[in-house]
């Protein structure tokens, strides 16, 4: 049982009346077995298993409106689409603003007040006083829940705070009376932040961080920060950060010209993470989203293709991140004929739920999950020569018997085979795009040590080279 704190809804806006009492309420259910056990960090601090020490390679995909924007039955499709395509984390904003009316008409807050949710005694679909906008998040956590999905939840996006909405009083008691209606829920992960620098209202982010971890215990938390930066730069070693975030973002090269980072190089980020002490994991929580124009805000300019996609995948999963969370900018915002679209967004959710890149994303996953997972480590030293840069970017990673090394564009793969234990040798082509494998064949030590993927050298020719020891 939880503790929660009441509003009671009348039907007129001018007739709210707040009511403040305590009472405890039973979360409701779907009444199907939960199928997300708690995750937690794996020994070595490098990636995610299940409480049951399980490997859990995070699969990401950025729903971030889904809790305003879809019914209940549009929530279902959304969510068995992606459960079929192998994401098993949705990231999604609570209050993408503090004025957020769901689909059904019902307002998060009262007055705009973060720590005043307006809501409503029973959780009846039937009863439209008693279906309020926290009970449509409980059957969505639920269902997620119930198709071994987990939910990550970003409890008030970064531009409220930023704005000087939230008050450091309101960010605790919010984030107390949050953490008390999910910090049960063994599918819900926290994603404090929201697209911001940590530098920009730390105090409110840790306060948030502290009162979340203080009332749910066990659950993950990260930080969701600003394009091309990384959560580790303001709160590695806050105690409440059990994993770092980096979101690459959605400019070319040539676009990046602040300074911030490392333009399209996402595998910077994580190489950078990785090297910190203490050791925690880290992943892309935001590259550039398919269906999304290169720079973001122009809509001239060419969009990120599902090709892309794959290389910010393979780049900072082979450097060392435990996962990847794809994005689409037209199922992010759930874009339907009513809407005017952001980023120029050229389809409805409904259709670009199933666009390329979103059915190539799970061969990544299930390519990780083939191998022995929890000694795989990044090892650019096994390269022979000088590593290529930007697009020619040679990415490897390899365990005890295995080398798995990934070409964007179909540039040769040059090896250091001498570092390698091993005899005899068995190699592979890895085809990104459908997830088959090709034999090479089977070699001595003493081999080739450069391999050259199938087809012309173009960007969007991407190969991964898989090495067994045999």
């Amino acid at each position: 049982m939880q503790t929660t704190v009441w509003f009671q809804k009348i039907s007129k806006p001018s007739g709210m009346i707040l009511v403040w009492f305590i009472s405890f309420i039973i979360a409701s259910c779907t009444g199907t077995k939960d199928q997300t056990p708690l995750l937690k960090i794996s020994e070595n601090q490098r990636f995610l298993v299940t409480e049951n020490g399980d490997p859990f390679f995070w699969l990401g995909d950025t729903g971030w409106l889904l809790f305003t924007k879809l019914t209940r039955e549009e929530a279902e499709r959304y969510l068995e689409n992606r459960r079929l395509k192998g994401f098993n984390v949705i990231q999604v904003m609570v209050l993408h603003g503090l004025n957020a009316v769901n689909v059904y008409g019902d307002t998060a807050l009262v007055d705009n007040k973060v720590d005043h949710p307006l809501v409503t005694p029973g959780n009846s679909f039937d009863d439209p006083l008693q279906y309020d906008f926290w009970d449509h998040i409980d059957y969505v956590v639920n269902l997620a829940a119930s198709k071994g999905i987990y939910m990550a939840l970003v409890p008030v996006w970064g531009s409220n705070v930023r704005a000087g909405n939230v008050t450091r009083d309101e960010a605790e008691r919010y984030a107390e009376w949050i953490a008390g209606r999910y910090g049960q829920k063994s599918n819900v992960i926290w994603l404090n932040g929201g697209d911001v620098k940590g530098s920009d209202s730390t105090v409110i982010w840790n306060i948030i961080g502290k009162t979340i971890r203080k009332n749910t215990g066990n659950q993950l938390i990260t930080f969701h920060p600003f394009g091309r930066t990384q959560s580790s730069a303001w709160f590695h070693n806050e105690e409440w950060l059990d994993f770092n975030m980096f979101q690459s973002g959605h400019r070319r090269y040539d676009q990046d010209t602040t300074g911030l980072a490392y333009g399209e190089d996402n595998w910077r980020y994580a190489k950078a993470d990785y090297a910190l002490i203490p050791v925690k994991p880290v992943m892309d929580g935001e590259p550039s989203y398919e269906g999304i124009p290169q720079g973001l805000h122009d809509t001239s300019q060419p969009y990120w293709t599902d090709s892309d996609v794959r290389r910010y995948g393979y780049w900072s999963v082979f450097a060392g991140c435990f996962g990847f969370t794809y994005g689409h900018s037209a199922v992010m915002q759930f874009y339907r004929p009513s809407d005017d679209p952001a980023y120029g967004a050229k389809e409805y959710w409904d259709t670009a739920i199933d666009a390329p890149g979103s059915t190539q994303m799970k061969f990544l996953k299930e390519l990780i999950k083939s191998k022995p997972f929890f000694e795989r480590i990044p090892s650019q030293d096994l390269l022979n020569g000088e590593q290529g840069e930007k697009y020619d970017y040679i990415a490897i990673t390899r365990g005890s018997d295995y080398l798995l090394a990934y070409t964007w564009n179909g540039s040769d793969i040059a090896l250091d085979l001498e570092k390698l234990d091993w005899l005899v040798f068995r190699a592979s082509w890895y085809d990104p795009r459908n997830g088959e494998t090709t034999e090479i064949g089977i070699f001595e030590k003493n081999g080739p040590g450069i391999f050259d993927p199938p087809g012309e050298k173009t960007n969007g020719n991407d190969w991964v080279l898989i090495l067994e020891k045999s």
